[in-house]
């Protein structure tokens, strides 16, 4: 799905890779398994009891990935069994005779582990620090998983309350159920008019022994696909999926086939949804041929063509016209006939009649006003940009190919790429005047016409025929072993201050795909000069790609699309942040394109409009989701700085007040008194030439030091600690499915205290991973969650930290789960945490921070804050030294000196 209805919908969740170390021989292969082919990088491997095996081995960083994908989504599900696949999903986890819970045992590990479940696949993956015990325990644990998982009535009985609550989390989310009510009108016979999470009434009396079935039907060799990436010893992994998967029969049933297809649609259909809170949308959706057809990458582009910002169409029309506050186009890949959608999200005030019209005839425009060739460029440049992305990380790639497996074979990763390198001008016109008809959609009422426009019929594709003479591209160059200790990380940073005061952190190393991270801090002004600013600030931020110089803003996103950049920027209280990414021959080139866009941003007065009401339609959604809610009651409470302070914690009516004010002007002025390199760092981490960049960096920051005259340079706006009330507060919103629960504690400590390491584990423990109390209580347990946890935000500069409890839920259960949450942090404080809790503590938060520093974005965005207080990577060694060395005595002091809820403040919100 694109950024935007993501983050409006937040439905589902979902990539590159290395060389192959050597050939694998035939005769080298463990007995019965069979080499099938290889594509770029990627060798597939055969079981004779069906199981696909790929491997995609890649050198570049020392963290290996496990995918495991079953070809069953909502779209096998049959009547009275909707949920039923992501139902496994959850379950899957629950554990086998040998591993009774399993997500304990990735935690322990230290796996970063998660599964999804979608219309056409399911699938389970994890990620961690390079280690052949681990990678051949979580391979064992999948054949085991595969068959001999328990999927018992108690277990379902457990884990009910949490589907219900992340069914009724969905349900607080007006975007995701207007989606929900599209597809089901779209879609009268097939499967993906279905919700992927299921009927309630399916999900709440579903039978066990169908469960059961439905599980010992799909879950087998022949149905799977096992995808290892990343750093790992190809021989051995041969013979460790052999050795666990080898011993499981190939199944003798033959796997239903799924045959039923829409008709053609034959008129316009709509729907309406009446809900309280949130903010207007319009969503309209057509059919379209499926991922593997032909067509499928013109269709690609079509959508891309209509849903860019600022260069789509939709855009263009309804957006830069102030008619609606944002615009979206995307196709969804699918095994089968499925949806392109389309839609705008309104800000409080604009017309939503005027708003459907207009976007409806931006659609029935397109036949009059054919795709242009700079349009597809642009679309293709865009597209090839993310793919390329994708296949330079190996760990999004392993679970990035769930997908082309889910679509018929696993090589439609690439023939996809190949697709739309070759698509047309004549290809999209031929696409958009075929589907992009009115009796083609969901929105508007249907209305009799003598002579009805059909889409064509749909139709499945035959994989095997498409992919017979496929051929991929050679394979990508290996990126070197990259030891990802404090020590060689602090070696091969260099550290440098520009002319104009701006320090710089510079980390290169080769990795695949050549990419690079980028991240920028400039700091400004103090508490005076600042006063009454922080919207003028934000909005400020938002503005600055809307133009340069004398580029547009049109020229200056296809320059970035050009160089492969993604990037994005905002303000905080007293800095602004920029992160982006790009690939190593652009490096200097994008760092000039960056120096240009900071230092004279054209802040047009009709993108500020447009901003505008993007703030004001994100404020509207804020004022009904709970969650929201209670983060600023809680922000509000106890802080006693006065309107316009930038400490000062705003409502939602002050927060729209504010942004209503904003004029251009106030934008020019603060980008002339504030912006500059005196106060600020910028750290590159990844593949890039040290001197080429040095020295754009050098053109382009080198010498802007100062702002206007008269201006106060950068002083950090003190913070310190305010002692508040205890105390609990319930925000009722109406119609909510979804319960919220937060707390905070301030704490006297910065992340220097002599308890700052050993707090660290307390929360760890309590309430930091998947082993943790608070996640084996309120969800394992009582099944009351979906998710409960705890973190402690550690303040660097002044001891005012902050511990923040967590949880969402269904409202009935409110008060089972404070009660819950309360019962497990008094029975800590009370007995302590043992000793094996602390040996589990140690060995999972080691690996998780070893996993993180082999991350280019984490590293780029620790090393950016460090360098502002001048750390060294030394310290994080003395931390996991330090982790290391913890008594159980240590930790459980610093639990019950700090970690009180006595003196907490806690808020719940929901429909009460």
């Amino acid at each position: 799905m694109n950024l935007w209805l993501k983050r409006l919908c937040a439905p589902l969740g979902l990539v590159a890779l290395g060389l192959l170390a050597g050939p694998v021989l035939a005769s080298t292969l463990p007995g019965g398994m069979v080499r099938v082919t290889e594509v770029e990088g990627i060798t597939e491997y055969r079981l004779p009891n069906g199981l696909q095996l790929l491997l995609a081995p890649d050198d570049g960083k020392p963290t290996t990935t496990v995918n495991m994908t079953y070809r069953v989504g909502s779209r096998h599900e049959n009547y009275g069994e909707t949920g039923m696949a992501h139902l496994l999903e959850h379950l899957l986890f629950k554990g086998t005779p040998t591993t009774r819970n399993a997500l304990a045992e990735f935690s322990r590990r230290g796996l970063l582990a998660n599964g999804t479940t979608w219309l056409d696949r399911t699938n389970y993956f994890a990620s961690f620090t390079a280690n052949d015990e681990n990678l051949r325990w979580f391979l064992s644990w999948h054949a085991d998983a595969m068959v001999n998982s328990f999927i018992s009535r108690e277990d379902l009985t457990s884990e009910m309350t949490v589907v219900r609550n992340e069914m009724e989390s969905g349900e607080n989310n007006p975007g995701r159920v207007l989606l929900q009510k599209l597809m089901a009108t779209m879609y009268e016979w097939h499967n993906y008019g279905k919700s992927t999470i299921g009927a309630r009434t399916d999900v709440e009396n579903v039978d066990i022994a169908r469960l059961q079935a439905f599980y010992r039907l799909y879950y087998q060799p022949d149905n799977a696909t096992l995808v290892v990436s990343g750093k790992f010893d190809v021989q051995r992994v041969l013979g460790w999926v052999a050795e666990s998967f080898g011993p499981l029969q190939r199944p003798a049933r033959k796997l239903p086939d799924t045959y039923t297809l829409d008709p053609a649609q034959d008129g316009e259909r709509t729907v309406t949804l009446r809900r309280v809170g949130g903010n207007p949308l319009v969503f309209v959706g057509f059919h379209v041929p499926p991922a593997p057809h032909p067509d499928f990458a013109a269709v690609t582009v079509l959508a891309q063509v209509l849903g860019d910002a600022p260069g789509g169409r939709l855009h263009k029309r309804l957006v830069e016209k102030g008619l609606v506050a944002s615009a979206f186009a995307e196709v969804w890949g699918t095994a089968e006939p499925g949806p392109m959608l389309t839609g705008v999200s309104l800000a409080p005030g604009q017309d939503v009649d005027k708003a459907r019209a207009e976007l409806l005839a931006a659609l029935d425009e397109v036949a009059r006003e054919p795709i242009t060739e700079r349009e597809l460029e642009r679309a293709r440049t865009q597209w090839i940009n993310s793919w390329e992305k994708g296949f330079a990380d190996a760990e999004l790639l392993a679970v990035a190919l769930s997908e082309s497996v889910s679509h018929g074979d696993w090589r439609l990763y690439f023939r996809d790429r190949d697709q739309m390198r070759k698509v047309t001008l004549a290809d999209v016109r031929r696409v958009a005047s075929a589907w992009l008809t009115r009796d083609n959609r969901t929105v508007a009422t249907y209305l009799p016409t003598p002579q009805p426009a059909r889409a064509p019929a749909p139709q499945k594709v035959d994989v095997a025929a498409v992919m017979k003479d496929f051929k991929g591209q050679a394979a990508a160059a290996a990126a070197e072993a990259f030891d990802p200790t404090p020590s060689n990380l602090e070696a091969r940073t260099r550290r440098v201050e520009l002319a104009s005061g701006m320090k710089v952190a510079l980390l290169p190393k080769t990795v695949r795909g050549r990419m690079v991270q980028l991240r920028l801090r400039l700091h400004y002004g103090d508490v005076q000069s600042l006063r009454g600013l922080q919207s003028v600030a934000s909005i400020a931020a938002s503005m600055l790609d809307k133009g340069a110089g004398d580029m547009t803003r049109q020229q200056l996103s296809d320059e970035f699309d050009r160089r492969r950049v993604e990037i994005s920027v905002r303000a905080g209280d007293q800095s602004l942040q920029v992160n982006l990414s790009t690939v190593r021959e652009h490096a200097p080139e994008v760092v000039a394109l960056l120096g240009r866009m900071l230092r004279t941003p054209a802040l047009p007065a009709d993108a500020l409009e447009e901003v505008r009401r993007q703030v004001l339609a994100n404020i509207e959604r804020q004022r009904q989701d709970p969650g929201a809610l209670i983060a600023n009651l809680l922000a509000r409470h106890g802080n006693s700085y006065p309107r316009g302070d930038l400490r000062h914690a705003r409502t939602f009516e002050e927060l729209a007040e504010d942004t209503r004010a904003v004029t251009a002007e106030q934008l020019r002025d603060f980008h002339r008194r504030f912006y500059s390199a005196r106060r600020a760092e910028l750290v590159a981490v990844g593949d890039f030439d040290e001197a080429a960049l040095r020295a754009a960096l050098d053109r382009a920051f080198g010498d802007w030091r100062a702002p206007a005259a008269g201006e106060r340079a950068y002083t950090r706006a003190p913070q310190p600690r305010v002692d508040t009330a205890a105390g609990r507060f319930v925000v009722k919103t109406p119609d909510k499915a979804n319960a919220n629960l937060m707390s905070t504690l301030a704490l006297a400590l910065t992340d220097e205290d002599p308890d700052h390491v050993a707090l660290l584990m307390a929360n760890h423990l309590l309430g930091g991973d998947e082993a943790s109390r608070l996640w084996m209580r309120v969800r394992e347990t009582d099944g009351l969650s979906y998710d409960v946890r705890s973190q402690i935000e550690w303040n660097p500069h002044e001891p005012n930290s902050r511990w923040v409890t967590s949880a969402i839920f269904a409202p009935a259960n409110r008060e089972k789960v404070e009660k819950a949450m309360q019962e497990e942090i008094d029975r800590a404080r009370r007995d302590g945490f043992s000793a094996e809790e602390l040996d589990r503590g140690k060995r999972s938060l080691l690996n998780v921070r070893k996993w993180l520093r082999s991350q280019d974005e984490f590293l780029a965005r620790d090393l950016v804050r460090d360098t502002e207080l001048g750390r060294r990577f030394e310290r994080l060694q003395r931390i996991d030294e330090a982790v290391d060395k913890l008594t159980v005595d240590q930790v459980n002091l610093a639990l019950r000196r700090h970690l009180d809820p006595a003196r907490w403040a806690l808020a719940v919100g929901g429909d009460f």
